[in-house]
């Protein structure tokens, strides 16, 4: 996913917002129910009285997984396992899902039978607080963990050996960029001379976007949101929030730094349509319904999102170019609380959903690059399309950007720092016009006040 956010993520996306008003309004949308009972379904066993076990898996962002706009492997898992009846609960808002997500492993209350982590979590997931609390998918499940890329199996492995979570997908960026507003801009429309623009460095992406503006069609912007291009620069640095030693260190990180003046300068000279993603009032979906920006940073996640929200009226229109430089935004896992009710059977879906055959299902669906090995080299990866983005060869752009990420350390804090910095620094200057050296020391503060170390 997605990440992301699909953080990331991507994610899915896979965004991660500001904390929630409260724990409770985030609870009833995230995870299978809230009920004080200490079961993983929260709502009673539907295998009372007919040998039917519910499985419920709580995800953010878009997964590919469901049986309305995914891959329908739900449905194909029951079919093959008929006493199975699976349950999504799926939410936008990766950091409310992961505020909550917290709150329910500390009561061993109200878990999903299977729950997704974004990559920036991963490492809190795996500490000291929470690393007990999962079921060990090296023993548990039969999944094969020499099929998954050899980093994602480190990011998901605590310090005593246990693999509590198994990966989704990773997230190779490109830009995604739509070919009728570029036209009207007067910018080339084909994906290599679009991808030339830009080549080598993110600063000849920002010069583009203001290109774009002073031709821009009415009541548009080159890019959807300053934040999101502050994390797809971040995605592309070796060294991000963490040291080398996977110790916090935001402040004095070049990539931090890096990606913080692209984005206020993106946010200052006026090419972004100022949204927030993901949020909740729907208004940066409707952005992509109603062509209001021309490009979005567009890790492989992304695809499904814009597929969902620009719609069938504007299938055609995108395209996917090369990014500036490779990098890796989101990225997800699976995980099985060790308080379910039936984590043995939640530890056999997760390792079928992994599974190579069903990453190549959700890839050819969603657009979701997989983390197996085998399946990053299939025909089904390299030679894949996806109908929505024509005649785009998806496979190959995302598999070549996927062959070039070298992961950069993580803190267990990456997620929090992330959303500091973008929902109380960068948004900030982009909706308020706060000053970037006021912006800066908000965050400062915040990352100071709320996190212990």
């Amino acid at each position: 996913m997605r990440t992301s956010s699909r953080t990331g993520g991507p994610g899915r996306a896979r965004r991660r917002p500001a904390l929630a008003a409260t724990a409770l309004m985030a609870c009833a949308a995230l995870i299978a129910g809230c009920s004080g009972d200490s079961g993983s379904d929260g709502s009673g066993d539907a295998a009372a009285g007919d040998g039917q076990i519910t499985l419920r898996i709580g995800t953010f962002g878009s997964f590919g997984y469901d049986n309305t706009n995914g891959a329908k492997l739900y449905a194909e898992y029951e079919k093959l396992h008929p006493n199975i009846k699976i349950v999504e609960s799926n939410v936008a808002d990766g950091q409310k899902y992961w505020d909550t997500l917290k709150l329910r492993l500390s009561r061993n209350s109200g878990l999903a039978d299977i729950q997704a982590i974004e990559v920036g979590y991963i490492a809190e997931a795996t500490g000291p607080t929470m690393g007990g609390k999962w079921v060990d998918l090296s023993k548990t499940g039969g999944a094969d963990l020499s099929a998954y890329l050899d980093w994602k199996v480190k990011q998901a492995t605590t310090p005593g050996g246990q693999v509590i979570a198994l990966g989704t997908d990773i997230g190779p960026m490109a830009i995604c960029y739509n070919k009728d507003l570029f036209a009207k801009a007067k910018l080339p429309t084909e994906r290599d001379k679009v991808a030339q623009l830009w080549a080598g460095d993110w600063s000849k992406f920002v010069a583009a976007g203001k290109t774009y503006q002073a031709n821009a069609p009415a009541g548009t912007s080159f890019h959807d949101s300053a934040s999101g291009l502050f994390n797809a620069v971040l995605s592309s640095q070796p060294q991000q929030y963490a040291n080398d030693k996977g110790e916090l260190d935001w402040e004095n990180s070049p990539g931090v730094k890096t990606a913080w003046n692209l984005a206020v300068d993106a946010a200052q000279s006026g090419i972004t349509a100022k949204l927030r993603q993901f949020d909740e009032k729907g208004t940066w979906n409707a952005g992509f319904k109603n062509s209001k920006f021309a490009t979005v940073a567009c890790p492989s996640w992304m695809t499904g999102i814009i597929k969902d929200q620009a719609g069938p009226d504007n299938q055609g229109k995108w395209d996917i170019a090369a990014p500036p430089v490779a990098g890796n935004w989101g990225g997800s896992f699976l995980a099985v609380p060790k308080s379910g009710k039936h984590a043995e059977e939640a530890a056999k879906l997760a390792a079928w959903l992994t599974a190579p055959e069903q990453h190549a299902k959700v890839f050819g669906v969603n657009g979701n690059i997989p983390s197996t090995k085998d399946t990053l080299n299939s025909d089904a990866v390299q030679n894949a399309k996806i109908p929505y983005f024509g005649e785009t060869p998806v496979g190959k752009i995302y598999s070549a950007a996927a062959a070039g990420i070298t992961p950069a350390p993580v803190s267990r804090h990456d997620g929090q720092v992330k959303t500091f910095l973008t929902d109380n620094g960068i948004l900030d200057i982009e909706q308020r016009g706060t000053a970037p050296d006021e912006a800066w020391n908000n965050v400062k503060k915040l990352i100071e006040d709320k996190i212990v170390q």
